[in-house]
């Protein structure tokens, strides 16, 4: 209890076991050195909390060093990044067999695009390929946005029944 003298014969004493802790632990022998420094501060700020029980002091000691080296290991691991930001790590070039599929199902969508009326079949490809709302494309073919909604819905219904068959 703030006995100096005492708690230089407890690090003569303990120092070596606790230091044979943090490095197995950390792998690192500089990080295992500022971490048993670090240790050594909290046994000393946390030494009235130690009660003698049929544990072996040492057991605290050895279960503070654990404690404090996991929390600096885990300290390192770095934070997840967004997955956005590792968007280059895998490859997102389809498969032949996907690219093959989709050739097919382009070819089909052109086919029944050209079913369309042409301002219908511009209107669609405008709205779901180029983004323009419907706003946009009632000023484009100077028509009542109700108007463009309803050439929208029934174009998409005439593309859907054309790529069902």
């Amino acid at each position: 209890m703030a006995d100096r003298q005492a708690f230089a014969r407890l690090y003569d004493h303990t120092s070596s076991k606790l230091f044979a802790v943090c490095l197995r632990i950390l792998n690192n022998r500089a990080d295992a050195e500022d971490a048993l420094q670090e240790i050594y501060v909290k046994i000393w700020k946390k030494s009235s909390t130690f009660a003698l029980s049929e544990h072996s002091p040492m057991s605290w000691l050895v279960v503070i060093a654990r404690n404090h080296c996991i929390d600096v290991v885990r300290a390192r691991k770095p934070i997840s990044g967004d997955i956005e930001d590792t968007y280059d790590v895998a490859d997102d070039s389809p498969s032949p067999e996907s690219a093959a599929i989709n050739r097919s199902d382009g070819r089909r969508i052109d086919q029944c695009l050209a079913e369309l009326e042409k301002k219908h079949a511009d209107a669609v490809t405008a709205a779901y390929m180029d983004g323009y709302s419907y706003q946009e494309l009632a000023e484009k073919y100077a028509v009542p946005v109700n108007t463009m909604r309803t050439w929208l819905r029934r174009s998409l219904a005439k593309l859907k029944d054309c790529l069902e068959q």
